[in-house]
């Protein structure tokens, strides 16, 4: 036996016993690791043989994994480190059959592959599976054509919660019919949400296993979902599945939500809540974080989920969270709200920087190929867009309100100041420039920050009903200057409202805040430091504005938000995607109000619009300015600036002509708002928005067919052919216009 054909069988006996197999008997039960030709081992000729299983001289021998009874379970085909084990794939087939096997295992000691005979194609595996993990496993018989044909309707979800909603007379009457839905609290489906659900369906009948939803915040990512997992339950083509999020408000969030959804047909559960009693729930949902720590990803089996769902796929795949996703065996879902196609290059021969742009694009392009989407097009897409032509969601009302500061650090010449620095040789100064990167964290302005929040005050959203300052999240560069964006809020509140608030108007909900995911949750469900202000009836967050960095960014819901501040540049086109997708929801404010008689009274009940303030022209820099195809020439790695949570993705940085990098500057001169402007977005959306539509419109032109039909005039047949033939692949609703 040569060493890597050693070594890799040393590594295969530990991660067989790792997993419970047993090479002799012992006081946990009988063997169940046999070689081929059927030699079982006793603990005396373990000792004996040492790690060199090696038997006979006819090369490596299988090992084959028994049942309780005794009879053949798993065929395990090693090879030696140097090969690859999938050159053993056909020999493992055959001595498998011959056992009557369903299932193979492939390794070398460092790569391992799992093999459903029954179930096309070999997958990598980081653990072998458990001798109860396999047999549980092998009772499972899944049917991809009973998933393909399944009806999944626009009652889909509805008939889980009410079998027979229909035949009930406050259905069969339309009049009655909203009333009866509300109090029963029926969920339908949107048909794009149904498109979604078909669109897995048609891509499992050509077989794929991995699929990724790219669908606009707000669009309901969750009920879709839901609709997912039921038609995987339902039709046996899975036995239970792993829902995973990448923060704690998430888990509670998704989890309640699948419970409401689906409890009277399948249960779900919080992993983390019950350690002991998840394998009775068909839904497991928790935290990538929670599975990291100390490893406990590894305490299940590769087998023991069918569908593993990753929310925010791009963020709960990244990094060391890989490990969680790819450990498991079976189809994978990703969901995500941050359209790709802007990001359309990276220069691959390049290292991987600090610099965020690259490192974004390199992140979605992976999540795209992770999930089986290479060519960029997703298993099913609609966009923010779709949303708004459709009337499911709302485009901001920019307000630019730069102010004579900012101006000056978004010019080209940046904001010229004097800055003093101590030095070895003495005092010293010198003129420095600084840019709209450089604020809050080499250039720092309190009368700027406190024009920031008099204007956002003065001019922001009021709620409906109540007729106080709407609920807010402003978006601060660090946590520090969080701090102290939230006492100017407080002190600003304290003076226009007197005696309303005691300086629980703004919230920090930050990382070094205790109870921050709390904060957030809190927020949403109306009770953040008081649940009612004017109208005891009235149920809304006493605290108006939440003061974050990240935390409130990605994947948070709450449809009552009316303004948004961006009091801190952004470069990341997905970044910006997000925090203007957290008002875009529309929402009926009555849902809020507990006095039916009021209810009729309010004038103006639902959300139809929200401000976006933006003080450092952000809105600008991505319709003008941002290159959408460039391929970025990356700097060398430099140092992750100091301050506190990622809030700042253009990086640190700040012009100095070689003198003190250090150095800090304090602007205490007046600031006042240079220029400011309303715009309301209207359907064709922001470019940001409307960068993926490109590559369609190319699809389109590029396609001979289409092009020969509008040559010859024939319309009808070009827009026959498009919508069969171009359309939902993926799905972009275009008119022919």
């Amino acid at each position: 036996m040569s060493a890597k054909e050693a070594q890799a069988r040393i590594k295969i006996n530990k991660l067989l016993e790792a997993a419970g197999w047993r090479f002799f008997d012992d006081a946990q039960g009988q063997a169940n690791v046999v070689l081929e030709p059927n030699v079982k081992l006793t603990q005396l000729q373990v000792d004996a043989l040492g790690n060199d299983f090696e038997i006979a001289g006819n090369g490596f021998v299988d090992f084959l994994l028994l049942d309780a009874n005794g009879f053949p379970l798993v065929v395990l085909e090693a090879k030696a480190e140097g090969k690859n084990p999938l050159i053993g794939k056909e020999q493992a087939r055959k001595y498998a059959k011959s056992q009557n096997c369903r299932f193979v295992i492939l390794s070398n000691g460092n790569l391992h592959y799992l093999w459903d005979l029954q179930q096309g194609n070999p997958q990598v595996i980081t653990a072998f599976p458990a001798p109860d993990a396999i047999k549980g496993y092998q009772k499972f018989q899944p049917d991809p054509q009973r998933l393909v044909s399944e009806d999944v309707a626009l009652d889909y979800i509805a008939r889980t919660q009410m079998p027979q909603y229909d035949a009930e007379a406050g259905w069969k009457d339309e009049s009655l019919r909203p009333a009866f839905v509300e109090k029963h609290r029926l969920r339908f489906m949107r048909s794009y949400q149904q498109r979604a659900a078909q669109a897995i369906q048609r891509a499992v009948k050509g077989g794929s296993t991995r699929f990724l939803l790219e669908m606009a915040t707000g669009t309901g990512k969750t009920l879709t979902s839901a609709a997912v997992i039921k038609l995987f339950l339902r039709t046996g083509n899975a036995r239970r599945v792993l829902f995973l999020v990448d923060r704690l408000e998430l888990e509670d969030q998704a989890n309640k939500a699948f419970v409401f959804l689906l409890k009277n047909d399948f249960k779900s559960t919080i992993y983390k809540e019950n350690r002991d009693d998840w394998r009775k729930a068909e839904i497991v949902v928790t935290t990538v974080q929670t599975l990291l720590f100390n490893s406990k990803y590894k305490q299940f089996s590769p087998t023991d989920f069918d569908l593993v769902i990753s929310d925010e796929a791009h963020r709960s795949i990244g990094g060391n969270a890989r490990a969680v996703f790819e450990y498991f065996v079976g189809y994978k879902l990703g969901l995500t709200a941050t359209p790709k196609d802007y990001l359309k290059q990276f220069d691959a021969s390049k290292p991987a920087t600090s610099d965020p742009r690259e490192a974004e694009r390199r992140l979605l392009l992976d999540t795209y190929r992770t999930f089986g989407c290479e060519s960029g097009d997703p298993t099913f897409r609609y966009s923010l867009l779709d949303g708004v032509r459709e009337g499911f969601l709302i485009n901001p009302r920019v307000v630019d309100a730069r102010t004579e500061v900012t101006t000056k650090l978004l010019s080209e010449q940046g904001y010229a100041a004097v800055v003093v620095s101590d030095s070895p040789q003495g005092e010293q100064s010198a003129e420095q420039r600084f840019k709209q990167k450089d604020f809050e964290k080499k250039f720092f302005s309190d009368p700027t920050n406190r024009l920031f929040c008099k204007t956002l005050l003065e001019h922001g959203l009021r709620d409906p009903i109540s007729a106080e300052f709407g609920k807010t999240i402003v978006f601060a560069v660090s946590q520090a200057h969080a701090t102290k964006l939230t006492q100017i809020l407080n002190e600003l509140a304290d003076a226009m409202f007197p005696g309303r608030y005691q300086s629980d108007f703004a919230v920090q909900v930050t990382s070094s805040i205790p109870d921050a995911q709390q904060f957030t949750i809190n927020f949403t469900n109306n009770n953040l430091l008081g649940s009612a202000n004017g109208l005891p009836t009235y149920k809304t967050s006493k605290a108006r504005v939440c003061v974050t960095v990240g935390m409130m960014t990605t994947g948070y819901d709450c449809p009552d938000l009316l303004n948004l501040a961006l009091m801190r540049p952004v470069f990341s086109p997905s970044e910006f995607v997000q925090i203007k997708g957290r008002g875009t929801r529309k929402h009926d404010f009555r849902e809020q109000l507990q006095d039916e008689a009021l209810k009729s009274q309010v004038e103006h009940p639902h959300k139809t619009a929200y401000k976006l303030f933006d003080f450092f022209a952000t809105c600008e820099y991505f319709e003008e300015k941002y290159n959408y195809d460039e391929v970025l020439q990356l700097p060398r790695v430099t140092a992750r600036p100091k301050g506190g949570e990622g809030g700042d993705t253009g990086g640190g940085g700040g012009g100095g002509g070689g003198f003190d990098e250090s150095a800090h500057y304090h602007h205490t001169a007046p600031d006042a708002i240079a220029a400011q402007e309303e715009t309301q977005i209207g359907f064709q959306g922001m470019k940001v928005d409307r960068m993926f539509f490109e590559k369609f419109e190319d699809t389109v032109k590029a396609d001979s067919v289409v092009v020969q039909r509008v040559r010859d005039g024939q319309w009808d047949q070009a827009i026959d052919y498009i919508a069969t033939e171009l359309f939902d692949k993926p799905n972009e609703y275009f008119n022919l216009d």
